[in-house]
């Protein structure tokens, strides 16, 4: 990789997003474009980047990385539009983050293998977030998992902070009893419930979504603890759901 030529390329996309950006001059929509307005268009493409990972589809992924780079030089323009801050600042920022992350690259410390950098990664974490006055209670620490994420993978994620913060760790054969458990509950709730979806009454509409939202958390710890993406794996039996209609 030539990091000159990727430096000079990266300025000239920055130079098109501000002339894109320019009133008078520049695009009526990319003028018309707020943070609001471009937040969906952003998350379309981080999944639209996950579709050509999962296809192994080279000349797409890098097509899409480009597509994902442009949201955050948008955003970024929009910022500095409004006075907020410029991409500069955002790179800035998180080069300065991974530099201080990893000391055993760019300092003296000394690990032996993944697990090491890990520990390492999750106090430099907890030092910087104390610096800004941040929550460091476990409480907190979950309640930050953005809540737009998707559920499975936000649940999952719920799961390895709170075991990360010494919550206690069933065994796998409590975590799959505990399974079985939510999935007896839902099964005698559907059971139990003689309406059509119709007629359900709200309070047994949320009695089942309680149930079932029991049964996929509790399904999330089990993707954890198998070293399994509950996310990934949903999305692989869409696939496969749908593979069966082409057939």
């Amino acid at each position: 990789m030539d990091l000159d030529e990727a430096a000079q390329m990266f300025r000239e996309l920055v130079a098109v997003i501000k002339k894109l950006r320019t009133p008078g001059t520049g695009c009526p929509w990319d003028l018309e474009q707020t943070h609001q307005t471009l937040r969906l268009f952003l998350i379309e493409e981080a999944y639209e980047v996950l579709d050509t990972i999962d296809r192994a589809d080279d000349p797409s992924f890098r097509e899409e990385l480009g597509d994902l780079l442009l949201q955050v030089v948008l955003h970024a323009q929009v910022a500095d539009d409004r006075g907020a801050f410029s991409i500069t600042e955002v790179i800035r920022g998180i080069e300065r983050k991974m530099v201080r992350r990893h000391p055993h690259v760019f300092g003296s410390v000394e690990v032996q293998g993944s697990a090491e950098v890990l520990k390492n990664w999750e106090q430099i974490k907890a030092a910087e977030a104390a610096e800004k006055g941040v929550d460091p209670s476990p409480a907190a620490g979950l309640a930050r998992l953005p809540e737009s994420m998707p559920a499975l993978q936000r649940a999952q994620r719920l799961g390895e902070k709170a075991a990360k913060a010494g919550a206690p760790e069933r065994s796998l054969g409590a975590v799959l009893a505990k399974v079985s458990e939510e999935f007896e509950a839902l099964e005698e709730s559907v059971h139990a419930e003689e309406t059509t979806t119709s007629t359900m009454s709200e309070g047994n509409r949320a009695h089942l979504e309680h149930a079932m939202g029991e049964v996929l958390f509790n399904l999330c710890q089990l993707s954890r603890r198998l070293g399994l993406s509950a996310e990934d794996s949903l999305r692989a039996a869409n696939r496969r759901f749908i593979e069966r209609f082409r057939v």
